[in-house]
């Protein structure tokens, strides 16, 4: 196809997108406008997607794995707009093929030229490997494998293969989680024609950040031996933590970072952005400069964000699994024991997933002391039944969501205490909607 006939082809593509994007908006009151817009594109112009990113001077960096895929991107593409880069990312999470099509309705003109120099994107496992089939990552981030949203992925070594695809397509470098027993065994680079860089922990926070094998048996198994001609040591290595500061060691010196993000999952999500970023900028790299950066990234929308409501916090913590529950609970422990009003909001819809039996895996038990002012959502009382088997008391059951957040309201202002929600996906964006009718809140659109 000649350059004119792309750009023409570009061009309606855009123009069909960006009316389907009004048209979603209009018909969702004014937001919304993911979906439906990288649906037409996709079904209209297969070849966009590629042809709109091999402009990129840097390519694309891939972003998958289980937990930690949304705040983890933004950390990337934090680092490398400090390090003066111009960054395409599909910011809302959608991490679907369509969000990405999406995304690129606001970063191209009229007829499709991008004024950008690298993509950093966000992809759902399976996603990815639709996304890598149109469009070759140079550089892909796999962070972790968990089970996950069984009714789609099963079980859980289907994920990794997921994963292996992504790192079979990747042309330059993978920057892979090298705790993980899944994606650091030699099974998993069979076929791997990219170099192989590794993040991960040291070996006193081994039992902080434990693997899905390490969960269901309730124990640090051994660390997976490595052959070194494959997957060298970590590059970059979470040491310590105390609080918010942590030591984190690049290329054999340590260095202390102070955090402002919440949440010790998080510490280890910014080692994973700083490895996948300092192989893109290669000697370009400014490490003082990342490492300056990385302390000052706020979390993502709904992934610890906290908004101010009556003049006091309150803490979304997005949950999805038996690890990343696990982790926000660690996370809010110190806090809930000082009294935070803690609200869980559990929904079942389809990105949330179905099989909702994972919350049986979930230790509670941190949540006793201060106990549960009110569980909401789909499958609020499913929760609360769940609650109580860990013998943590639960106030108020209140399905409703607005409601729920009424009576989170009131018991924070008779209390004067801070407030927490751990939610689920969809319960999630639906919360952070009522919430902006109350106080500020960062609209999130494609």
């Amino acid at each position: 196809m000649s350059s004119s006939a792309a750009s023409l082809r570009s061009g309606l593509t855009i123009a069909l997108g960006r009316a389907a994007r009004l048209a979603a908006r209009l018909r969702g009151g004014g937001s919304g406008g993911t979906a439906l817009p990288g649906l037409v594109m996709e079904k209209t112009d297969p070849g966009f997607l590629r042809r709109t990113l091999d402009q990129l001077p840097l390519g694309v960096v891939v972003v998958s794995g289980t937990n930690g895929k949304t705040t983890t991107t933004k950390m990337v593409v934090e680092l490398l707009t400090a390090q003066g880069l111009k960054v395409l990312t599909n910011r809302t999470g959608s991490n679907f093929v369509r969000g990405v099509l999406a995304s690129l309705l606001t970063e191209v003109d009229a007829v499709g030229r991008l004024d950008a120099d690298v993509a950093v994107l966000e992809l759902d496992e399976a996603h990815a490997v639709r996304f890598v089939r149109r469009v070759r990552p140079r550089a892909a981030l796999l962070l972790n494998v968990m089970r996950d949203q069984l009714d789609r992925f099963g079980e859980i070594d289907y994920t990794a293969s997921l994963l292996h695809s992504i790192a079979k397509a990747t042309s330059d470098v993978v920057v892979l989680n090298g705790d993980d027993p899944r994606l650091a065994a030699p099974a998993f680079l069979e076929g791997v024609s990219a170099r192989v860089v590794s993040f991960g922990t040291g070996e006193d926070l081994r039992s902080l950040f434990l693997s899905d094998d390490d969960l269901r048996t309730g124990q640090t198994g051994p660390r997976a031996h490595q052959d070194e001609s494959q997957i060298p040591g970590p590059r970059v290595t979470l040491e310590a933590i105390d609080g918010q500061r942590a030591t984190v060691r690049v290329d054999g010196a340590s260095h202390e970072v102070d955090f402002a993000i919440p949440g010790v999952h998080n510490l280890l999500n910014a080692c994973a952005a700083l490895g996948v970023v300092l192989e893109v900028l290669g000697e370009d790299a400014d490490l003082p400069g990342l490492l300056a950066t990385l302390g000052t990234v706020q979390a993502a929308f709904g992934r610890g964000e906290v908004l101010t409501l009556d003049g006091r916090p309150v803490q979304l913590s997005l949950v999805k699994n038996p690890a990343g529950f696990r982790m926000g609970l660690l996370s809010a422990a110190a806090q809930a024991q000082s009294g935070e009003v803690v609200v869980v909001a559990i929904n079942d819809e389809y990105a949330d997933g179905r099989d909702m039996s994972w919350l049986w895996d979930v230790d509670f038990a941190a949540l006793r002391p201060g106990g549960v002012a009110v569980v909401t959502g789909v499958r609020a009382w499913d929760m609360a039944l769940r609650l109580r088997y860990d013998d943590v008391e639960v106030t108020d059951v209140e399905p409703d969501l607005r409601k729920a957040v009424a009576l989170m309201r009131r018991v924070a202002a008779d209390t004067d205490r801070p407030m927490r929600i751990f939610t689920t996906y969809t319960a999630m964006l639906a919360l952070r909607s009522i919430l902006g009718e109350m106080t500020d809140v960062e609209e999130v659109m494609s």
